[in-house]
Formats: C-alpha cells, structure tokens, sequence
C-alpha cells in the first residue's frame, strides 16, 4: 500500500476535472501496479469529488445547474448559516456527491472508461485549498 497526500489548489465554485493533476501527481506511484485500487478521499465537508464525463466542457456546468436546483442557496432555508448563505447548502451537497470514489488500476494506470474523469466540486464561493489523500493498494504485480 501507498499513500500521498495531494494539495488542490483554490478553485472557483463549480465542478473542475482534476484527472489530469492526478495522473501527474500520482504517475510514478501507479507505474508501481499490474492491478490495484486508487481511492482518492477529500477531507472537506464543503465539497466533493466525483466521476463523470470529461470531454463536454457543458456536462459540469449543466450538473451545477442541477445541483443548484436539489440544494437552493438561500440563507432562509438553512439553520446552519454561520459561513455565508453557501455554508449549509455546500454541506448538503457534499454529502450527496460523496467525498471519495474508488478506481481500478490496471497496468499502471487508471481504468477510467473512455469518457469518464475526477472532478472535483467545489460548492464554497470562497473556497480554501482541498486535500486529497490517496492511497494505491497493489492487488497483483
């Protein structure tokens, strides 16, 4: 098992692909496995990170769009409102996306399928540098 703790920086409210800072990141890690799992976990509670299309520039606006329709950000709705009107509404919607996801590992790369790639959704207007830990367990050489 290996693992790295990776340091995105800020990012603008909306959903961001990081596939390409990941392969980077982490290029010389995976190299090490024939077969394996990376799980990637966001240690946020204002954002997550997911898989989805990562050639249509509109698919992360349009999933903003939804997002913002789920969750509304208006500060009259939430208790929890002690950051800002995206405080309570950030939360939420880290909690349904999720703050990790799982991908294969196959000779030495990630197994994503030809469309997908790692976004990372960023819910704050004002958002802080996120950590992300990754952590490669080598299945089979």
């Amino acid at each position: 098992m290996m693992q790295k703790t990776l340091i995105i920086s800020a990012r603008p409210r909306g959903i961001h692909s990081i596939t390409s800072l990941i392969h980077h990141e982490l290029d010389d890690m995976l190299k090490e496995v024939k077969t394996g799992i990376l799980h990637l976990f966001l240690c946020h509670t204002s954002a997550a990170i997911t898989i989805n299309e990562d050639a249509d520039p509109d698919v992360p606006l349009d999933m903003m769009d939804i997002l913002d329709r789920i969750v509304p950000m208006h500060r009259e709705l939430y208790r929890h409102t002690a950051e800002g009107d995206d405080d309570m509404t950030s939360h939420a919607l880290s909690s349904i996306i999720g703050c990790d996801v799982n991908i294969p590992i196959r000779n030495g790369k990630m197994a994503l399928g030809t469309w997908q790639g790692i976004h990372l959704c960023e819910f704050r207007k004002h958002a802080p540098n996120r950590t992300i830990i990754a952590t490669v367990l080598n299945i089979g050489r």
